[in-house]
């Protein structure tokens, strides 16, 4: 490539020297309005179902209306009037797509006939602080495109909907289950509400559902294609009826929720990451030895001081596990609970006495969920 400038001073190039210059190639170089990666841009948190700190399965599942969270953390079955379940966490994957772990739900006792107010969903709940960048309720609403991996032993309907629980809106769409027991990628895209916004708080404004059986109250309306506010159309069209069926089960990982009308490629992140981001709303705390103290009267209160690694939701739900107490005490239990702390208590039995909160077998489980 002939030189820009010569060694002369006053030396410029000729027509002929620009003519033989090489230009670099910026055709993948950012530039002024083009999309830029945007991180954590899933909105649905251990979508790639490696987290699960209230253990790898639960069985007997036969309630839940609202949605509760049984294994994996962050996903929850609701259930109504449709059978027995379990819930596990599972090494069967997609080939090929980084994926390690998915979460099943196996219905373990059939129920033949659904009554009309019965279903079983599978959903993730948001709060509607972390929702306000769609612009819910303006001119400039943003769609949603959930993405996912899904493989079920049945073929048929699902339904996939948005459910906005400020404002008693549905939006949702058929997906088609078309071979049974083969992962398969599925994608849908949903229009913004110009209409109705989200309320700006850590409570729950909208969830992301996948339906796989309901009653005729959910499914004898039509389908709009819209936001709408009638329940009889939400799981219209669906046939895949998953609960008719004993040992029938479905498979599913890669969820992700994302702004925009296109789907990304999955966002993983690091484990710690993800693990970070499931505290704020599930904590199992396996902590050991957890305090000291010398009590100087019978009946004499210690109070232990627990920091958290991660503001949770809202003050946490405790629940005491395992306690192996050293030393000698009346009572020891969660005291005080806050976001981002708790105050385990402790009752001497006596003057004098070492007392400890816990042995090396302790337990503490915080519960923030949605």
């Amino acid at each position: 490539m002939a030189k820009l400038i010569g060694n002369a001073p006053n030396q410029v190039p000729t027509n002929a020297d620009l003519g033989s210059m090489a230009f670099e190639d910026r055709t993948n170089y950012i530039t002024k309005g083009a999309s830029v990666y945007q991180p954590y841009r899933n909105l649905i948190i251990n979508g790639d179902m490696s987290i699960a700190q209230r253990g790898t399965s639960a069985s007997g599942i036969t309630t839940g209306g609202t949605g509760t969270v049984h294994s994996v953390d962050r996903m929850a079955l609701a259930i109504s009037g449709a059978g027995t379940w379990t819930v596990s966490q599972e090494t069967d994957v997609p080939s090929g797509q980084g994926f390690a772990k998915s979460l099943k739900f196996l219905c373990t006792t059939n129920q033949p006939s659904i009554g009309a107010g019965g279903y079983i969903t599978f959903l993730q709940k948001f709060e509607g602080q972390n929702l306000q960048y769609l612009k819910f309720g303006t001119s400039n609403a943003q769609s949603l495109t959930a993405s996912f991996w899904i493989k079920s032993s049945k073929t048929g309907n699902i339904i996939v909907e948005l459910a906005d629980r400020d404002n008693g809106k549905y939006i949702g769409q058929l997906v088609s289950i078309d071979t049974a027991n083969t992962w398969e990628k599925k994608t849908v895209t949903f229009q913004g509400n110009t209409v109705n916004s989200f309320n700006n708080d850590n409570l729950q404004s909208m969830d992301l559902q996948l339906w796989f059986g309901a009653g005729t109250s959910l499914t004898s309306g039509t389908y709009s294609g819209v936001w709408q506010s009638a329940s009889s159309s939400r799981a219209s069209g669906l046939d895949l009826q998953l609960q008719d069926t004993t040992n029938a089960n479905v498979y599913l990982t890669g969820v992700q929720l994302e702004a925009g009308t296109t789907a990304s490629d999955f966002e993983f992140l690091p484990y710690d990451v993800n693990l970070q981001r499931c505290y704020r709303y599930y904590q199992n705390l396996d902590i050991g030895q957890l305090g000291f103290g010398f009590s100087t009267a019978n009946g004499q209160w210690m109070y232990v001081n627990v920091g958290l690694s991660t503001v949770m939701r809202a003050n946490p739900t405790a629940t005491q596990g395992s306690t192996s107490a050293v030393g000698s005490t009346n009572a020891i239990g969660v005291g005080v609970t806050r976001p981002q702390q708790i105050l385990y208590q402790l009752q001497a039995s006596g003057s004098g006495s070492d007392i400890y909160a816990f042995g090396t077998s302790a337990q503490i489980t915080l519960d923030a969920e949605l």
